[in-house]
């Protein structure tokens, strides 16, 4: 049994660690689409997708970008994830040629909703968590099953008190 709170096994990602490894997400991309080595569109998995999805866009020169809003957590607790909103299918198919970003795979269930979607699209994460990773093609960085990744956009600064002394 593991009685430890989510920040006690916690991996912080800092917006200048983000923007690194959406940038090394890219350049493990760039050459790889279907078309000549390009993509035609990025598709961001709302919200942790969006800044990463922004950042790749910029790096592959992608400039279809769309979103899909999948709810699969209610602040720390994973629940059924449900479509809220849906990119613009006209444009995106079946997903060939499209780059689907996310911050994190965790257990891979938002990921399976999505891939019902696009099909044929290509998964790129950032972050990556052992059950998860079966649904995605390409990531950065591999963390255990049980570690919870603090995104910047959760994190706030604040004074703390100094090991030793008060003056």
């Amino acid at each position: 049994m593991n009685d430890r709170l989510p920040h006690e096994k916690g991996f912080h990602v800092s917006w200048d660690q983000l923007h690194r490894d959406a940038r090394a997400l890219a350049w493990r991309l760039d050459g790889h689409g279907p078309v000549d080595g390009g993509w035609r569109a990025v598709v961001a998995i709302t919200r942790g997708g969006m800044a990463p999805a922004m950042i790749v866009a910029r790096e592959l020169d992608i400039r279809t970008v769309d979103t899909i809003s999948v709810k699969s957590y209610n602040h720390q607790t994973q629940s059924e994830p449900s479509v809220i909103k849906s990119p613009d299918m006209d444009l995106m198919g079946d997903g060939t040629g499209v780059l689907i970003v996310d911050d994190l795979v965790d257990t891979g269930r938002t990921l399976e909703v999505v891939r019902a979607l696009l099909p044929k699209a290509h998964v790129a994460t950032v972050y990556a968590k052992p059950q998860g990773r079966a649904q995605v093609n390409t990531f950065v960085t591999e963390v255990s099953q049980d570690t919870w990744i603090f995104f910047p956009w959760d994190m706030a600064l604040q004074y703390v008190e100094p090991y030793r002394g008060t003056e």
